[in-house]
C-alpha cells in the first residue's frame, strides 16, 4: 500500500523527530543514519520541504529541520506528499452514493476508511514506538528498523 518513498519519508521524519535537534541535519548525514542512498534522500527530504513539512537550511551547516510539529503531521499528509493525492476509484462523481451501483459504494466505503486511518496517526503517534519491543530475530522484520539515531541506539 505505501510506496518505498513514503516509508523512506516516514523513517526520515521520525527519525528527525527522535533527534529532537534544532540543528539541521544535512541529507548525507540523514542517508548515513539511515543507510539509505544520499541523492535518493535528498529527493524525499525536497518533497516534504516542498509540503512544508520539513525546513531547509543552506551553506556549510545547512540541512533539515521540522517545520511542523510532529502531532500536527498527519500520515495522511506524508503519504499524499510522496504518492500524491489518494482518489477513490468510482463508476462517476457523486456524492449521493446510495444511488450508485455496489462496487462504487464499496469504493467510496474504502476510500474513506483509508483516509480516516491515515488521518488518525501522526508522526508523534509513529515516533512514539518506533520499532519493535519484542527481542530480534531472524524472522521478524520491521520496516522501520534502523530509524532511531545512533546516539539513542541500544547496544
Amino acid at each position: 500500500m505505501l510506496n518505498q518513498t513514503t516509508e523512506t519519508a516516514i523513517k526520515v521524519l521520525i527519525y528527525l523527530v527522535l533527534k529532537n535537534g534544532i540543528t539541521p541535519i544535512s541529507p548525507k548525514n540523514l542517508a548515513d543514519e539511515l543507510s539509505e542512498s544520499p541523492s535518493y534522500l535528498a529527493k524525499i527530504t525536497g518533497l516534504l520541504v516542498k509540503a512544508g513539512i520539513l525546513r531547509a537550511f543552506r551553506g556549510m551547516s545547512g540541512g533539515v529541520i521540522l517545520h511542523q510539529k510532529p502531532g500536527d503531521i498527519t500520515l495522511l499528509d506524508i503519504v499524499e506528499v510522496c504518492q500524491g493525492k489518494i482518489l477513490g476509484n468510482y463508476c462517476q462523481e457523486t456524492d449521493q452514493v446510495h444511488i450508485v451501483c455496489a462496487y462504487h459504494q464499496a469504493m467510496y466505503q474504502i476510500h474513506e476508511a483509508t483516509t480516516a486511518i491515515l488521518k488518525q496517526w501522526t508522526l508523534a503517534d509513529l515516533a512514539a514506538n518506533p520499532v519493535h519491543s519484542f527481542p530480534h530475530s531472524e524472522n521478524m522484520i520491521c520496516r522501520m528498523m534502523g530509524v532511531c539515531p545512533k546516539s539513542l541506539r541500544k547496544l
